[in-house]
């Protein structure tokens, strides 16, 4: 692979960056608000499987006694 000089990388770095589509605040709102509402969901559905499970192991030790 060629080298390439540092003001070359970063004229081509600048034109790749130019090419990028930035998401509007809209979008970016959305697409934040989106991901805390699944980080509600996946907690709430991790604790109602924790608590089931919690029962079912404290119900198996409870046989021993």
């Amino acid at each position: 692979m060629a080298k390439i000089s540092p003001v070359e990388f970063f004229q081509q770095v600048r034109a790749e960056t130019a090419k990028v589509t930035w998401p509007s605040r809209r979008e970016t709102a959305i697409t934040t608000a989106m991901v805390f509402v699944m980080v509600l969901v996946a907690s709430i559905f991790f604790m109602i499987i924790d608590q089931i499970l919690r029962f079912g192991v404290s119900q198996l030790l409870s046989l021993g006694h």
